[in-house]
């Protein structure tokens, strides 16, 4: 497919895709011509665009003459199409100075964060607070509370406590309890999720196991309740520019409206892609119909991680309809997260510490 994009062809596509992104309104070979003094006759334009809806990259809506991109044009578009141009000296420097006149509030910066992207790029923004988002083992504490009833006490390395109760089938003295809990201690020291999950997993399947059915059961607490504190921290965005968002012609109808609405409430679409995005360098750019969700499908999500490495992180983004300003979303994204990142490396004396 690649080989039949010629210069041409690229040309024609980066000029469709500027404009249906500027007018919402399907592009013509006759508005090409005219507009951008192109050499070529409509006849020839036609011929290109033909060509390019069969590579994929347009779309031909049966109540117009122009086309429209489809995702996979916009994907092309922004990999290998659009001018990178950086915000301007005098927004960076604007920028800046908001973030300086609040450095030491750290939810002045996430309020901030999240009003800056909205206006700058035009669409709702999406922000988390920095944390310690890989739940990391710390200490466990096994207690008899009554018969067979024992209280599991969890501590996470960020300080976060969960308590649990279970039953046993059978009564087990504090004394091993204690040992039981001595031993996950030493075997889940500092450990994420996934190793605690590698180390029940292997046990499991081990012809001999090192840990006994409580301590295996209480492996098995200790996973769910570290996954479901994962989930709710993926799950709590801040965001902002609704009334930008709301005001693209996309969002004309009542339903698109409801559906936004609770999208940006819940973060039950963005919440999935926060894995992909901290395991990741850079600006991520995810359009339409790349979502693993339905309901995002309709959807272009610009985001990218900020903060100190192996200390604390957060996500922060641009949320819009496919047909989104890709270039200036993408510096914004990209020039907000720099910033972030600077002052909580301030804040942690860690420059090489960036995330």
């Amino acid at each position: 497919m690649a080989a039949e994009m010629t210069e041409r062809r690229q040309l024609i596509l980066k000029l469709v895709i500027q404009e249906f992104i500027e007018t919402s309104t399907p592009v013509a070979s006759e508005l090409l011509v005219r507009k951008y003094a192109l050499t070529y006759s409509s006849a020839t334009i036609r011929n290109e665009l033909a060509a390019l809806e069969g590579l994929g990259y347009l779309t031909h809506w049966h109540t117009s003459a122009g086309r429209a991109p489809t995702d996979a044009g916009y994907r092309y578009y922004v990999e290998n199409l659009m001018d990178r141009t950086p915000l301007s000296a005098t927004e960076q420097r604007t920028i800046r100075h908001q973030f300086y006149q609040v450095r030491s509030e750290l939810d002045q910066w996430i309020q901030l964060a999240g009003a800056v992207l909205a206006r700058t790029a035009q669409n709702a923004s999406v922000v988390t607070a920095p944390r310690a988002y890989q739940a990391r083992f710390k200490h466990l504490e096994l207690i008899a509370i009554h018969d067979t009833t024992v209280l599991l006490v969890l501590v996470l390395h960020d300080g976060t406590i969960r308590q649990q109760s279970f039953t046993l089938e059978t009564a087990r003295p504090q004394e091993e309890l204690s040992r039981s809990a001595g031993k996950l201690n030493d075997r889940c020291h500092d450990a994420p999720i996934a190793r605690i999950e590698e180390t029940l997993q292997g046990e499991r399947a081990a012809e001999a196991p090192q840990l006994d059915e409580l301590e295996l059961l209480v492996l098995d607490l200790i996973v769910k309740a570290m996954g479901q504190l994962e989930d709710q921290l993926n799950s709590q965005f801040y965001s902002n520019g609704l009334i930008e968002m709301l005001n693209q012609p996309e969002f004309a109808q009542v339903a698109r409206v409801r559906q936004v609405l609770e999208m940006l409430q819940s973060g039950k679409g963005l919440g999935p892609l926060i894995p992909r995005v901290l395991a990741s360098n850079g600006v991520q750019v995810i359009i339409g119909g790349e979502h693993s969700r339905d309901e995002m499908r309709e959807y272009s999500v610009v985001l990218s991680r900020y903060g100190v490495a192996d200390e604390v992180v957060g996500i922060l983004g641009v949320i819009g309809p496919t047909r989104m300003a890709y270039p200036r979303t993408i510096s914004t994204v990209r020039y907000i997260s720099t910033v972030m990142s600077d002052m909580l490396n301030n804040m942690y004396g860690g420059e090489s510490n960036r995330a």
